[in-house]
């Protein structure tokens, strides 16, 4: 899947559209998904606090559990999606996507809340490895350029994605209509997955243990566990302020600004990343990790009614994603033996996910304290960021490709 090698010249022109129609359709495919989930995502803390009441600590609880089991699933699922491939995988996790925003608009009780959740949870665990494994068997050619168009798409729909949300709650109708709204975007990303042409490998006669292959692959790698170690704080960093700014009692409109400002931000960083294979230069992901402690940092003592700060830590947490995410994709798929990146990005992932399910659960629970202990908490966020800065890795060219142990 992930050649790093030429291709003969024939065979690359050859396979350029092929690359080209996949790249735009898993772009439109993520457009679809992104704009329901954040459409959603950028108002469900204040629903779940202020029309359902729930307190801050099960506002937590529901959201770690979602990213926390969603990141569980994502170590098995990872190689699942090398043997089933991208296109059914990906289609499958759009039906449970929309399935689960459909129970997040009908409920309203803890119990139904977390169904929504673990439903949810299932469909984002197949839905990223099965876009990212399309990415990454473009080519590396075409790989940076790809997902930086990716990315950038979910950032556009993280601008687009709030207003949207904000509009359908205006209409005074509840938060039903905007999950129905979310759900019905996820249908057609099912739909496109199903478009793409199935140019994976053939069905193994032993998908068991070609499952288990692929896991070991990975966990064999010693030098990939240790960035996965230390890159576990991203999705907690990434998703924090989603969580944050609601619970600092920032008015809606206030955290639309914030959460566009943010995107655009990151959106803007995408092309400075791609080129040259910028991202999988060490510095750029540790400039990223330094840029969402400060964002933090800043973060951490306003209250409400502070909007300049708040849109410069939204500044600073926009480039922090912008470098973050697409220098993480290229490390991987440039270090993943090929066929092997869905089992690769599952084991980072799952990391990243269970740091990011126990800090959504200690982070609602302080805000539970009283203001002093909210301020600590996002502090402790900017803390771990720092930390992760300082303790993530440098590769080597051969570390790149998977040819020696890391250069640390």
């Amino acid at each position: 899947m992930i050649v790093d090698t030429p291709a003969p010249a024939d065979a690359r022109s050859a396979g350029e559209p092929a690359g080209r129609r996949v790249i735009t359709t898993v772009i439109a495919i993520q457009l679809a998904a992104c704009l329901g989930y954040f459409a959603v995502a950028a108002h469900l803390v204040a629903h779940l606090r202020h029309d359902l009441g729930l307190l801050a600590g099960a506002v937590g609880l529901i959201l770690g559990v979602q990213a926390g089991l969603q990141s569980a699933l994502l170590l098995p699922v990872g190689a699942v999606t090398d043997l089933l491939g991208p296109r059914r995988t990906g289609a499958i996790a759009c039906v449970l996507r929309a399935l689960g925003f459909v129970l997040l608009g009908t409920v309203d009780g803890l119990g139904p809340l977390l169904c929504a959740a673990v439903v949810l949870a299932a469909g984002g665990a197949l839905y990223n490895p099965a876009a990212q494994c399309l990415l990454a068997g473009v080519g590396p050619d075409r790989r940076p350029g790809g997902f930086a168009g990716f990315v950038a798409t979910q950032h556009a729909a993280t601008v687009l994605g709030p207003v949207l949300g904000l509009a359908l709650l205006s209409l005074g109708r509840g938060f039903t209509p905007l999950a129905a709204t979310a759900a019905a975007l996820w249908t057609v990303g099912g739909v496109l997955f199903l478009l793409i042409p199935n140019r994976g490998r053939k069905p193994t006669a032993r998908p068991r243990r070609e499952l288990l292959t692929g896991v070991r692959t990975v966990l064999g790698d010693r030098a990939f566990l240790l960035f996965a170690l230390a890159t576990a704080p991203t999705t907690l960093l990434a998703n924090g302020m989603l969580t944050a700014v609601p619970l600092l009692e920032f008015s809606p409109a206030a955290a639309t600004l914030c959460f566009c400002v943010l995107a655009a931000v990151a959106a803007a960083a995408q092309p400075f990343v791609a080129a040259g294979h910028r991202g999988e230069r060490p510095w750029v992901l540790r400039l990223g990790l330094l840029c969402a402690a400060a964002a933090f940092f800043i973060l951490a003592p306003l209250d409400g009614t502070q909007t300049v700060p708040l849109l410069l830590a939204a500044v600073l947490n926009g480039v922090s994603n912008g470098l973050i995410q697409p220098a993480i994709f290229q490390r991987t798929a440039r270090r993943a033996p090929p066929g092997r990146f869905g089992a690769y990005y599952g084991v980072l992932q799952s990391a990243a996910g269970l740091f990011a399910f126990a800090g959504d659960l200690l982070i609602g629970r302080l805000f539970d304290l009283g203001a002093v202990a909210a301020t600590a908490a996002l502090i402790g966020v900017g803390a771990v960021a720092l930390a992760a800065a300082i303790g993530v890795p440098g590769w080597s060219e051969a570390g790149l490709r998977g040819e020696g142990d890391a250069t640390w």
